[in-house]
């Protein structure tokens, strides 16, 4: 098969012809039909992502959507010729999607969304995975409570505006102003992300807070989010890894919780709820309730090098290689 290799950090990736991969105990081998490139996929191109394990030379791209080719002992919710789509390669040393096949742990994966096509379906399992587990996981999310989401037009901030208002919440998402226009499209009430937090939360919510802070965007939108937030509210962050004053939170008697999505692929804990949360977003994608944000370019595996720029470019949505 071909794929692209990447040899050393900060190197152009090279196609390489490799061994097509057979399935073990509780795997499929997956024809992939197109990849998306996050910027972590960047990060450990340029050889500081250290938690994503990632030992070179390696094939990159976590995110995946093709066709079952092939299942491997006990496997039973797939079968050859289905649809899927998963985050389920390219960190912990796994083989990654920028490539012709994988064999993936089928846990890791779903049916595809029937609404949406290979590169949509492509764009979504990172994101909609670390949006589901801040937001249902962490925060609980329940009808008409207020959601601030930090970040709302990035790659995270997007699909957590579309979770939340599925599951009958009123959004709110900080934005630059070329943005607006979209983020009101998805359902999200759109605030100047340069607006002091003071006059947002006596704006939108009469000086309460609202009742979960979603931050995409890490560094002081967390301390921002700790000024947002009600009081017995709850903040969520994907970027949490920094230090922060825990007073406005503790005052507010808020609790606060972290994001690390990569942790089943990591540790091999907890894969068949990466499965499960993609069955429902599947459903709402099915609905019309998920659409992804993609660029318009189109990449190759001769261009993954060129993809892995435009995803350091400010895309205007998820930079997707077709395979």
């Amino acid at each position: 098969m071909r794929a692209a290799l990447l040899t050393a950090a900060q190197a152009d990736f090279t196609l390489a012809d490799l061994p097509i991969p057979e399935p073990k105990a509780g795997e499929v081998r997956v024809r992939i039909r197109a990849s998306g490139v996050n910027p972590l996929d960047t990060k450990i191109r340029a050889g500081v992502a250290a938690h994503a394990r990632q030992p070179l030379p390696a094939v990159l791209g976590m995110d995946l959507a093709g066709v079952v080719e092939a299942v491997g002992d006990g496997v039973t919710a797939f079968k050859p010729g289905d649809e899927v789509y998963g985050m389920a390669t390219g960190i912990g040393g796994l083989q990654g999607s920028q490539a012709e096949y994988a064999a993936v742990d089928a846990d890791f994966l779903a049916l595809k969304p029937a609404a949406l096509d290979f590169r949509q379906a492509a764009a979504l399992p990172l994101v909609v995975i670390t949006a589901w587990e801040g937001l249902v996981d962490h925060a609980r999310l329940q009808p008409g409570q207020t959601v601030l989401v930090l970040g709302g037009a990035g790659g995270v901030g997007h699909v957590t505006v579309q979770i939340a208002k599925a599951m009958g919440a009123k959004v709110f998402a900080t934005a630059s102003q070329k943005d607006f226009d979209y983020l009101a499209s998805i359902g999200a009430t759109p605030i100047d992300r340069d607006m002091p937090v003071a006059d947002l939360v006596a704006q939108y919510t009469g000086g309460e807070g609202f009742d979960i802070v979603y931050d995409t965007v890490g560094g002081p939108a967390i301390d921002m989010a700790f000024e947002a937030v009600k009081v017995r509210g709850h903040v969520t962050s994907a970027l949490g890894r920094e230090t922060h004053n825990l007073a406005p939170l503790s005052l507010r008697a808020a609790t606060y919780s972290a994001v690390f999505t990569l942790l089943p692929l990591l540790t091999g804990k907890g894969r068949k709820h990466h499965g499960d949360i993609l069955r429902d977003i599947a459903r709402l994608a099915d609905a019309g309730q998920i659409v992804p944000r993609l660029d318009p370019r189109r990449f190759g595996l001769a261009d993954v090098t060129a993809a892995h720029a435009a995803v350091t470019g400010k895309p205007a949505g998820k930079v997707i290689i077709d395979i």
